[in-house]
C-alpha cells in the first residue's frame, strides 16, 4: 500500500504543479471524444457503402490509425522538442519543423500505398467474398489519405505552436486532438474517394499515378541528405508497416462482425470514439514516459513503476470519465440520428467494460514500446505511438466485441 499512497501524493502534486495542463488535456479529451462522435456517425451512416463495397472495412481502421499514427508520432515528436528547446514555428524543408512534416507526408502516403494492398490480400485470404478490385483500394487508401495528411498537418503544427504560447505541455495535448481529427478527417475523406471508385478506366489510371507519387516520395526520403528526415523515415517504415498490418487484423475483425453491428448501429458509431479515446490515452501515456526518458528522469535501463506511477495514475484519472461519456454520448447522437441502439444502459455497460479491459492492455503497451525502444536505441517518439495505437486498435476492437457479446448482441 506504500508504494501507491507514494504515487498518489505525487499524482495530487502533479496536478497542483500543473492544473492548467492536467485541464489542457483533459479538455483535449473531451474534444476528442465529441469529434470521435462525428467520425463514428459517418462510419454508421455510410454502412451501406460499407456493404456495397465488400472489403472496404478491412481497409478503414488501418487507414484511421495510420493517420493517427503518423500524425501523433509527429506531435510526440515536436513536443519533445519544446521539451528540450529546439522547437522553432517555421515550416522551412530544413528545420526541425520541415524536417518532420516531410517525413510525415512521405511516410502517411506510401503506407497509404502499402496498406492498400495489405487489406486486399488479407480480405482475399480471410474468404472474404466478392472483394473490391485492388485499383479500388489503393483509391481509397491513397486520395483518402492524401486528403487526410494535409488537414492533420496542419492541425498538428498549430497544436503545437498554441501549446507553446500558453505553457500547456503538449504530451498531453498532442495525442487526443491528432487522433480524433484523424478519425473525424480520414473518414470523410475515405468516402470521398470511393466516389471515384468503379469507374472502368479512370479508377485504374488514377492508382497507378498514386503509386508512382507514394513510391518515388517514399525513396526520396528514405535516402534524403536532411539527417532528421532520414532518420525519421528509416525508424519509422518497419514500426509502422507492423502497425498498419495490426490495423488491418482489427479491420478484419470488425468487418467479421458487421452483421452484428448492422443490427444495433449505435454500437458501430461507438467504435471510432472508443478506439480514439483509446489511442489517445495510450498516446498521452507513451508520450509522457519517452519525455522523460530524453530527460533522464526515468532510466530505461531500470524498470521501475516509481518512475511513471503518477503518469498512470493520471492517465487512469483521465479514462472513467472519458469511456462513460464515450458510451453515453454514442447512445444519444444514435437517438438524434435515427439509429437503433440496444439502450443507453447497455452502450455504457458495453463502453466500460470494454473500456476497463484495454485501460490495462494500454499500460502494458504504453511502457514496453517506450523503454523497448530506448533500450534498443530507437527514439521512442517514432515508435511509441505508432506501437501503442495500433495495438489498441485490435486489442481494443476484440474488447469492445467481446463485450459485445457478455451484454447479448453478437
Amino acid at each position: 500500500m506504500r508504494p501507491l499512497r507514494r504515487i498518489a501524493a505525487r499524482l495530487v502534486a502533479l496536478v497542483r504543479a500543473d492544473a492548467s495542463g492536467v485541464r489542457a488535456g483533459f479538455y483535449a479529451l473531451c474534444v476528442s471524444a465529441a469529434t470521435g462522435l462525428i467520425a463514428g456517425l459517418t462510419l454508421g451512416a455510410i454502412s451501406g457503402t460499407l456493404e456495397d463495397l465488400p472489403g472496404l472495412l478491412v481497409l478503414v481502421p488501418a487507414a484511421i490509425g495510420m493517420r493517427g499514427n503518423v500524425f501523433g508520432a509527429l506531435g510526440s515528436r515536436l513536443g519533445t522538442a519544446i521539451h528540450t528547446g529546439t522547437f522553432r514555428p517555421t515550416l522551412r524543408r530544413d528545420t526541425i519543423v520541415g524536417q518532420n512534416l516531410a517525413a510525415a507526408f512521405s511516410l502517411s502516403l506510401g503506407l497509404a500505398l502499402l496498406l492498400a494492398l495489405l487489406a486486399k490480400v488479407v480480405a482475399v485470404a480471410f474468404g472474404l467474398s466478392g472483394t473490391i478490385p485492388i485499383a479500388d483500394f489503393v483509391v481509397v487508401s491513397g486520395l483518402g489519405g492524401a486528403i487526410s495528411s494535409v488537414a492533420l498537418a496542419g492541425i498538428t503544427v498549430v497544436v503545437a505552436e498554441i501549446s507553446t504560447r500558453r505553457g500547456w505541455d503538449l504530451d498531453n495535448v498532442s495525442a487526443p486532438i491528432v487522433t480524433s481529427a484523424g478519425d473525424v478527417v480520414t473518414l470523410p475523406s475515405l468516402w470521398l474517394a470511393t466516389l471515384l471508385t468503379r469507374r472502368h478506366g479512370v479508377t485504374e489510371a488514377i492508382a497507378v499515378a498514386f503509386a508512382i507519387v507514394a513510391v518515388v516520395g517514399i525513396v526520396r526520403a528514405w535516402r534524403s541528405e536532411l539527417l532528421v528526415l532520414r532518420s525519421i523515415v528509416r525508424e519509422s517504415v518497419p514500426i509502422l508497416v507492423v502497425a498498419g498490418a495490426v490495423d488491418i487484423v482489427a479491420g478484419l475483425t470488425v468487418e467479421k462482425r458487421l452483421a452484428s453491428f448492422a443490427a444495433f448501429p449505435a454500437l458501430l458509431v461507438i467504435i471510432p470514439p472508443f478506439l480514439g479515446q483509446s489511442g489517445a490515452l495510450g498516446g498521452i501515456l507513451v508520450s509522457r514516459i519517452s519525455t522523460k526518458m530524453h530527460l533522464g528522469i526515468v532510466d530505461p535501463q531500470r524498470f521501475r513503476l516509481r518512475g511513471f506511477g503518477e503518469d498512470i495514475a493520471l492517465v487512469a484519472l483521465y479514462a472513467v470519465p472519458v469511456y462513460a461519456m464515450v458510451g453515453l454520448s454514442s447512445d444519444l447522437v444514435s437517438a438524434m440520428s435515427g439509429l437503433r441502439s440496444p439502450g443507453a444502459l447497455d452502450v455504457i455497460g458495453v463502453a466500460i467494460v470494454a473500456g476497463a479491459a484495454t485501460f490495462v492492455a494500454l499500460v502494458v503497451v504504453a511502457a514496453v514500446a517506450a523503454i523497448a525502444s530506448y533500450r534498443l536505441g530507437l527514439d521512442p517518439d517514432n515508435h511509441g505511438i505508432p506501437a501503442v495505437t495500433s495495438s489498441l486498435d485490435l486489442l481494443g476492437s476484440i474488447a469492445l466485441i467481446l463485450a459485445i457479446v457478455l451484454f447479448g448482441f453478437g
